[in-house]
């Protein structure tokens, strides 16, 4: 049976470092603006990261234009706009980028060097660029002063044409494949896990391949895993794998192994897709559903998450994951 990695309380959360930029996102449907929102990876990670009171910290640029209020503040560009991304729903499947949804870059801010990042260690790395804000040697510096990185493919094989629409290049042609080896998990949707080769990636870093309603497959050199999903009332898919990836990593820092991780990155994927935008996650409702205990009783998925998370367990424990979801 799969179990946590308990902590004390003497030991300190671990450190993370986000790296990716903020974006505005303009949601269009039938030629109207359905929503304006604050986007981008780094966006939805740090908001669930926030929710499970871990610590981290971001670099992110954006334009003078940058208009939301966010608790990490980002490095301004005097010269240069936020990054805006388009996104329209009734455009169909569009060639080898997304199906539920076309993608259009129309402003790019500029990309973060690896001077821009902080000069110390950490603990966790997440590359999470969504514009083509990462460079490679970005990405080289962050493997240097971090233990473990976390890369969204997205970073690396995002492309675009003389429209801004999204494409994708095969992560061979990436600019970036040499540096496989030194990473400790690359995460992709099913759709972008067409271009690269699963079989042969996975004997360098572990990959999770998420697949929407249906939950998501771990893989390493020795064996693979399919993970459960939770049900969801889908109104937009924007962020959901940002805040699995944010939910997947904020279990491992409390001290979760990979499987139950990655139920907990399924979790807050689910929670995302539920809303136009950020959610919000208030985790003091926890202490509220103790009713819930008869039917979890006998997990062993709570562990120091539940310790961490303030949850009263009255001698019995909790799945902590099912309990997050009436958090909502």
């Amino acid at each position: 049976m799969v179990t946590t990695i308990p902590q004390t309380p003497n030991i300190p959360i671990q450190s993370v470092l986000i790296v990716g930029n903020y974006c505005h996102d303009v949601l269009l449907q039938g030629g109207a603006v359905v929503a304006e929102t604050l986007g981008g990876a780094a966006s939805f990670i740090s908001n669930v990261l926030t929710g499970l009171s871990v610590s981290f910290h971001l670099t992110s640029k954006v334009g003078v234009d940058f208009k939301y209020p966010v608790n990490h503040d980002p490095i301004v560009v005097p010269t240069s706009k936020t990054t805006v991304f388009h996104a329209y729903f009734d455009q169909g499947y569009s060639e080898n980028a997304h199906q539920d949804r076309v993608l259009k870059r129309v402003e790019v801010c500029d990309p973060i060097n690896p001077s821009d990042l902080p000069d110390r260690k950490f603990d966790f790395g997440m590359a999470v660029g969504v514009g083509g804000e990462i460079l490679p040697e970005t990405l080289e510096r962050m493997v240097e002063i971090c233990d473990a990185v976390f890369v969204d493919i997205q970073a690396l094989i995002r492309a675009f044409d003389e429209n801004g629409t999204v494409k994708l290049v095969r992560l061979k042609e990436s600019g970036f494949y040499h540096l496989l080896p030194r990473l400790k998990f690359l995460k992709a949707s099913s759709d972008e896990a067409l271009f690269m080769e699963v079989e042969e990636v996975r004997l360098w870093c572990c990959v999770v391949v998420t697949h929407g309603k249906d939950g998501c497959e771990v893989y390493w050199k020795d064996g693979e895993m399919k993970i459960a999903p939770f049900g969801a009332n889908q109104i937009d898919p924007t962020g959901a794998g940002d805040s699995f990836l944010g939910g997947f990593v904020g279990g491992l820092v409390h001290g979760l192994v990979v499987p139950d991780a990655a139920l907990v990155g399924n979790f807050f994927g689910s929670l995302t897709v539920a809303h136009i935008g950020l959610p919000k996650f208030d985790l003091r409702l926890l202490q509220h559903k103790c009713m819930l205990s008869n039917i979890l009783q006998g997990s062993e998925l709570c562990g120091s998450l539940c310790w961490k998370l303030g949850v009263n367990g009255k001698g019995r424990p909790y799945n902590a994951v099912m309990l997050l979801l009436f958090c909502q």
